[in-house]
């Protein structure tokens, strides 16, 4: 085997891996289970724009109130408040953009989550690990 040869070889994914690839896939294909689906996507766009662009584009594309109902059955409770926290600012941004108090409940929301991203991968993990392949 020659130098170049180690570089066409494709690295093996791991049962693990290959699940987790596996939800992700059928998130996009819109096969994901609730409420795994609303928090695939609460996840997606939270890292994406943070809680602000969530509920905005959950508002644009569905229902955020269907949403959110999802989101309350499987996030912990510190999250749960952290998200109704984040949707009171972001209902006070819609009424004034120029709301500082707001703006910065939202961005300190985004770091709770942030913080707390590891249950959010342990939600997911859980889900993934049931995914047959």
């Amino acid at each position: 085997m020659g130098l170049f040869d180690i570089f066409k070889k494709k690295p093996q994914l791991t049962e693990e891996q290959r699940k987790w690839n596996k939800m992700w896939e059928l998130w996009v294909n819109g096969k994901a289970k609730s409420p795994y689906t609303e928090l695939m996507t609460y996840e997606s766009e939270i890292n994406n724009g943070g809680h602000s662009q969530y509920f905005t584009n959950v508002e644009n594309v569905g229902d955020l109130s269907k949403e959110m109902s999802a989101l309350e059955r499987i996030l912990p409770v510190e999250l749960q408040s952290n998200l109704s926290k984040a949707y009171q600012a972001y209902l006070k941004l819609e009424e004034s953009e120029e709301d500082e108090t707001a703006e910065a409940t939202l961005d300190a929301c985004d770091s709770v989550f942030y913080e707390n991203e590891q249950e959010i991968h342990r939600l997911l993990n859980e889900y993934a690990g049931k995914i047959e392949l």
